[in-house]
């Protein structure tokens, strides 16, 4: 064993372009079984040399992912390698195929002695067209620890490190979720912490704003209810016009941009301007906020489906969309998104309509927030609890007999 083999001296790292290049696989055991995907997803020609493999392996094979030689090693199966992986169970294979590699200058790892191998496997992770690849000699497990590390950190956006060159500037509607920065997608933090400008609702997660680089331009998109508004045409406009100075906007929405948030038609007007644009879902509060107050919008045995509804229109409203009759009909969940100031006539509708009267309601304002409550109520009562307790927007209201159920969970 010389010097330079020692870990005493450091690898020299690089990264192998093994497309359409021999690489040969000596064993088909569990070492082979994590190596052999990577090498196929780099395009190498895949030799696999090895009397058994395990099941995994086997498939690669059937599917034609490499070539498998069901036999034992022979002198001059390395011919024409570029690069060999020795994962063998036999010692005297193992020196023997390492002694050919080293003659015939083919770069070789040793699963069973790093010392005598002329190359070490680093710990690898990818993302977003980045791949890390970290040695830390003899600890393996601390390579992988940092590679962990880093890789998160750029999934969240929590180790920024902006694309530059080869970014194509554009919009990503970005689902923010319910309100805690905490839920946010990971896509989503990253292309905040990659954003040149942020468009921002009021029902985003505000606490990610704080952790935006000086240098990113943040727009109030300020479409409070009932108050001040950025009408829509002005948001839009807003994109556009970024967008096309070559920034790299995002438009961060709370929720999911296409559940009642008009993502579609943001991503419409982006489409006729000839704008690039990404979206990227996000937690609806439909799902999640009756969640976190312990409301499972299904139950077994006690709700197989739930209807999201939006309540912004009342049931009396020409303008509605919504079958309020036939919602009164179901025996599932009903889960009402902008509906606190018309709960009361939503109530009194399917009441009409033949739902009961003592069906439990449960409304939560501010989900997963650190303002978070519930108020519990039943369809004949919520309109006045409503009141009485000053349940302002946003708040999303749960109906049926899960609220129970979650009741019942929650003293539990």
């Amino acid at each position: 064993m010389t010097a330079e083999r020692s870990d005493a001296v450091p690898a020299y790292p690089v990264g192998l372009r093994l497309a359409g290049r021999r690489v040969v696989v000596l064993g088909g055991g569990q070492v082979a079984q994590r190596r052999l995907p990577t090498l196929v997803a780099a395009g190498a020609d895949v030799v696999l040399v090895s009397p058994s493999a395990t099941p995994s392996v086997d498939a690669m094979a059937a599917a034609g992912e490499l070539r498998w030689e069901r036999r034992r090693y022979r002198p001059g199966d390395l011919a024409d390698a570029w690069y060999a992986l020795i994962a063998t169970d036999d010692a005297e294979v193992n020196e023997a195929a390492s002694a050919e590699a080293e003659e015939r200058r083919v770069w070789c790892v040793r699963s069973d002695d790093a010392d005598a191998a002329t190359a070490w496997t680093p710990a690898t992770g990818r993302t977003d067209g980045v791949t890390v690849a970290v040695l830390t000699g003899r600890d393996p497990r601390r390579s992988a620890a940092v590679r962990d590390a880093i890789v998160e950190g750029l999934r969240n956006g929590s180790l920024a490190a902006p694309q530059r060159r080869g970014r194509i500037p554009g919009v990503a509607l970005v689902g923010g979720g319910p309100g805690d920065p905490d839920l946010i997608t990971v896509r989503g933090r990253r292309l905040l912490a990659e954003a040149d400008v942020v468009i921002a609702d009021r029902l985003g997660p505000r606490d990610l704003l704080d952790e935006l680089p000086p240098h990113v331009e943040v727009i109030d998109a300020a479409k409070i209810p009932y108050g001040r508004a950025m009408a829509q045409e002005a948001i839009n406009a807003a994109l556009i016009e970024h967008a096309k100075a070559g920034k790299a906007v995002v438009r961060l929405k709370g929720g999911d941009p296409f559940v009642f948030g008009r993502g579609m038609e943001e991503a419409q007007a982006l489409a006729e301007a000839g704008i690039p644009c990404t979206v990227v879902p996000g937690i609806s509060s439909s799902i999640s906020v009756p969640a976190a107050a312990g409301i499972p919008v299904t139950h077994r045995g006690v709700a197989h489906e739930f209807t999201v509804v939006s309540g912004h229109v009342a049931p009396e409203d020409p303008r509605s969309l919504v079958d309020w009759e036939a919602l009164a009909r179901l025996r599932g969940t009903l889960v009402l998104l902008m509906g606190v100031e018309r709960i009361a006539a939503i109530a009194d509708a399917l009441v009409a309509h033949g739902r009961g009267a003592d069906t439990p309601v449960a409304v939560v304002q501010e989900g997963t927030t650190a303002s978070q409550r519930r108020v519990d109520a039943t369809l004949a009562t919520v309109g006045r609890k409503v009141a009485e307790e000053g349940v302002r927007p946003p708040a999303v209201i749960v109906i049926g007999d899960v609220v129970a159920v979650g009741a019942v969970a929650s003293r539990g």
